[in-house]
């Protein structure tokens, strides 16, 4: 194949008509630059500038090769122009799967900063509660608390810990008194979950002065969703556990009263995992920036 860079310094040249301004934008000695345009036409055997000692022209095989590959040059000059702006302007899916609070309470909030700087870039988030292994399914990237995380996975913590709460709405408690210990929680109407992570019902877990207990309450409703038991606890159907954050404001206004709140410590919050660096695109390293908590 031809050497492309001696193509390439040969239409450099017979555009500016001249060794040197051509050289110093090749940043090469005029003597290398001539030599380079004498082996090109050696190896075509063909004349393809007219030199005097004060021009340099085409000849007329010199003009019908530049018209050849003069565009095409420059295509290649734009198609690298274009090539850099994606290095600037970072493009690219991102599929991530996360539970419905992390969804809600961590990566909402970031995406409403990250989304507007990067518009070419497109986020994905699957809810989903199972321990899914983000390789097989193809995802990016997985948000879980940090015990869940697998050791041979690259952690970055995202939020800070959490607390969980346990609550009913004013209009439940008028009928039931309020429980003073976990044992109490047993003649409660509970508002459970079941989460494929864990098979059956989900544990209520709470612990105070090194003591913990594992409550699984019995109640006439069962939901996968965050949103539906707070619904259910506001509506007085009965008592919830539910992540700390999504109640204080319901709280602070008396649409719901919190019990066993010295049983509630708190824990270490989420985790956005994936599994190595060298896999990493532009745009999860971006947004993996955006997640990072820094407090």
């Amino acid at each position: 194949m031809e050497n492309f860079n001696d193509l390439a310094a040969f239409a450099i040249v017979a555009r500016e008509k001249s060794f040197t301004r051509a050289a110093a934008k090749l940043r090469v000695s005029p003597s290398a630059l001539s030599q380079t345009i004498r082996n090109l036409e050696e190896r075509l055997g063909l004349r393809l500038l007219a030199r005097t000692t004060r021009s340099v022209a085409p000849t007329e095989a010199g003009e019908r090769l530049l018209r050849t590959i003069a565009p095409r040059f420059e295509e290649i000059e734009a198609e690298l122009a274009a090539l850099s702006e994606l290095r600037d302007k970072p493009a690219g899916r991102v599929r991530i799967t996360a539970g419905e609070h992390a969804a809600i309470s961590v990566l909402q909030p970031a995406l409403k900063r990250f989304l507007p700087l990067y518009p070419d870039i497109n986020v994905e988030i699957i809810v989903d509660y199972a321990l899914t292994d983000i390789v097989a399914e193809g995802y990016d990237a997985g948000v879980r608390m940090g015990e869940q995380v697998a050791k041979d996975m690259i952690a970055v913590p995202i939020g800070p810990h959490l607390r969980m709460a346990v609550v009913a709405s004013p209009r439940y408690f008028e009928q039931r008194p309020l429980p003073r210990r976990p044992e109490d929680l047993a003649a409660h109407n509970c508002i459970n979950s079941r989460l494929p992570t864990y098979g059956g019902l989900f544990a209520w877990g709470l612990e105070k002065d090194g003591r913990e207990v594992k409550v699984r309450g019995e109640g006439q409703l069962v939901f996968n969703s965050l949103s539906m038991r707070l619904t259910s606890a506001l509506d007085g159907l009965g008592i919830a556990y539910l992540p700390e954050d999504q109640v204080l404001k319901h709280i602070a206004e008396g649409r719901l009263v919190r019990v066993l709140e010295d049983w509630c410590p708190a824990f270490p919050g989420y985790h956005l995992y994936y599994p190595s660096r060298r896999q990493q695109s532009p745009a999860l390293a971006l947004l993996v920036d955006v997640l990072r908590y820094r407090g």
